[in-house]
């Protein structure tokens, strides 16, 4: 049993928790994640760590109420436990002293992100960091982020903060100033991480990118998270989560994250004939 020590709303159907976990936080390295399952009822969810704090023994896990599982883990509270937490798991970011990097997030990838920027700077190196979203409000750890960075740029769809546009206008705009690149990651929704990793091709960027695929063990047992990398087999959970952007079959991944929309929806609308309304996610 794991427990919630802090669980606050951020974001519009996003939370953030802080859970007791010290074996965990232990040994856990930016760019790695942990699956979990919240009760008996609940499908294993995987979810990478936002931060860690040895000291007191906890991680940190940021999440998007999507389906029924993230929807009852909206409703956990402060004090209350996670039934298992399995962890850390994957390969950590190859974080070293680079030079420039370009930091790239969106959504709740932005929590993903973040350790890595952390790691980044700590090893002395210049980190631009560009988060993005639809609005304002769905652009999280701002804050957090901007400590940590040589320069935040923030981009919105609607144009509510910062510079109106898409993530890969703000990439653009970094290069075409003159600013030497010598490594990207991106981080975010698979349809943004694909657009990155055009946009960094077409700008002659080498460029990280986490994946998300459907995983059901984390410890590369059952096959589920397999994606195509350079033409090859791999796995999400133990040859990633990090791969090259630019050998990663995204046409092919994103039709494999859509395999099970239709189930998704009818255990989705289950829950929500027998706990009522959800509005308020």
């Amino acid at each position: 049993m794991f427990k919630i020590l802090s669980a606050k709303r951020i974001a519009p159907k996003e939370y953030d928790f802080w859970v007791e976990a010290p074996r965990i936080a232990l040994h856990t390295l930016p760019g790695q994640f942990v699956v979990l399952r919240p009760n008996e009822l609940g499908e294993r969810i995987p979810l990478t760590i936002a931060d860690f704090d040895r000291g007191r023994g906890a991680i940190r896990i940021i999440f998007q109420a999507v389906g029924k599982t993230t929807a009852m883990m909206a409703a956990m509270k402060e004090g209350e436990y996670f039934l298992d937490i399995s962890g850390p798991l994957g390969t950590p970011s190859e974080i070293a002293a680079i030079g420039t990097v370009m930091m790239v997030g969106g959504g709740v990838g932005i929590a993903a992100l973040y350790p890595i920027i952390r790691g980044l700077k700590e090893l002395g190196n210049r980190v631009i960091t560009i988060l993005g979203g639809r609005t304002s409000e769905l652009v999280i750890m701002k804050d957090e982020c901007a400590v940590c960075s040589d320069e935040l740029i923030v981009t919105t769809d609607d144009g509510s903060e910062g510079m109106k546009g898409l993530v890969t206008d703000a990439m653009r705009a970094v290069v075409s100033r003159g600013d030497k690149i010598d490594q990207a990651w991106a981080i975010g929704p698979s349809i943004m991480m694909k657009f990155c990793a055009l946009t960094a091709a077409d700008l002659s960027l080498p460029i990280w990118v986490s994946m998300n695929p459907i995983m059901v063990d984390g410890t590369g047992m059952c096959g589920c998270c397999r994606l195509t990398v350079d033409g090859h087999i791999k796995f999400g959970c133990v040859d990633g989560p990090e791969f090259d952007g630019a050998k990663v079959n995204w046409d092919e991944f994103m039709n494999r994250m859509k395999q099970y929309r239709d189930e998704e929806k009818i255990s989705m609308d289950k829950y929500q004939a027998e706990v009522g309304d959800l509005s308020w996610l």
